[in-house]
């Protein structure tokens, strides 16, 4: 496999879970890490440093079209600009259905969830095309293909984030910029809140792979869509869930 070394990567929602091990792994295969979050994101740049790999910290609050606009700029003068986006920052709410959410929760979700998703390819996609392609990650979720009970706005999110996803693909194939999309299924990371041992041992039983995915199952696939190797493949819609929504 070709190597990544050098390239540079810019991951929200890295200040734990999924976003945390997408950047883990990123480092570890030779890329400077942008770790992005709202919240926490020099702790795990300081990880990846003290593992032997590069990266930078930036805070930032995805929906904030203006913010996206600065870190961009600065990874540009720093490093050259963004060769991989991973769209990971999220939030779901506890119990949310079509009759009980409000419009504050509607547009919260959506604007972590969809909006700064869609402002997060706009900010590097022109570099991108300047620069001859990048990739892009958008991760969504099985919610976003399979209905679900008690998460309708997230669900709707993740939707939209798929369909918005293809729809740019199509559009940026000719400058080299692949947009795919990972949907996890139940993995253990902190928005899973306090899970308990019988609900865990619930949802392992449903799983056919029988286990919870780990934030690395998600990483290492987001880090191979940016590789040469995976020049092949756009607008594609990857589950990573144990074989869920196989049943």
């Amino acid at each position: 496999m070709e190597s990544l070394s050098g390239k540079v990567a810019l991951i929200t929602g890295a200040g734990s879970g999924i976003g945390r091990g997408t950047a883990l792994h990123a480092a570890a295969e030779g890329m400077h890490v942008v770790v992005a979050d709202i919240k926490n994101s020099d702790g795990v740049a300081e990880e990846i440093k003290a593992a032997g790999g590069s990266a930078t910290a930036a805070a930032i609050d995805t929906t904030d079209d203006g913010a996206w606009g600065l870190l961009v700029d600065q990874i540009t003068r720093d490093h050259g600009g963004v060769d991989l986006l991973v769209n990971n920052a999220g939030i779901v709410q506890p119990v949310d259905n079509a009759a009980s959410t409000s419009n504050e929760d509607w547009a919260r979700i959506v604007g972590v969830n969809q909006t700064g998703y869609f402002y997060g390819m706009r900010a590097v996609i022109p570099g991108m095309i300047e620069r001859g392609g990048g990739a892009i990650v958008n991760v969504a979720s099985v919610a976003g293909l399979v209905g679900m009970l008690n998460v309708f706005t997230y669900a709707a999110t993740k939707g939209a984030v798929i369909a918005m996803s293809k729809q740019a693909a199509i559009e940026y194939a000719g400058s080299k910029i692949r947009i795919n999309v990972i949907c996890p299924g139940i993995i253990e990371t902190p928005i899973l809140g306090d899970i308990t041992p019988e609900l865990k041992a619930y949802c392992e039983s449903q799983t056919p792979l029988a286990r919870l995915g780990q934030p690395l199952d998600i990483g290492a696939m987001a880090v191979h869509l940016a590789r040469p190797e995976s020049s092949f493949i756009t607008g594609q819609v990857i589950a990573i869930d144990g074989g869920w929504t196989a049943q």
